[in-house]
């Protein structure tokens, strides 16, 4: 069955991983039954489980740069992250670069 994304954002990390390795699994056995001439349902199913890789993937990377988000809310941005510690380069075509400071 299609895994739905709000389905998958209630659930935790550890339970997102091992949904993961489940359908990594089931992708590797599909991949074995068209190497080996499996039924028409099995080879339409690769790609049902190749969205549902790649939905989990999303799940678990928005969750984790949102967390990031209220994390450095509160916190701030680290040093080398800082809006004022950026210096801007203009690179010329002739090889040469002029530094912007703000």
């Amino acid at each position: 069955a299609k895994i739905k994304a709000r389905d998958l954002r209630g659930k935790k990390k550890e339970e997102l991983l091992k949904q993961l390795d489940d359908l990594k699994v089931e992708l590797s056995q599909l991949r074995v039954a068209k190497v080996t001439g499996g039924a028409a349902s099995k080879l339409s199913k690769i790609r049902v489980v190749r969205k549902s890789i790649a939905r989990v993937l999303t799940v678990i990377n928005q969750t984790q740069k949102e967390n990031l988000r209220k994390f450095y809310k509160v916190r701030g941005p680290p040093g080398d992250l800082a809006a004022e510690n950026k210096v801007p380069v203009l690179h010329w075509p002739g090889g040469g670069f002029v530094k912007w400071f703000f």
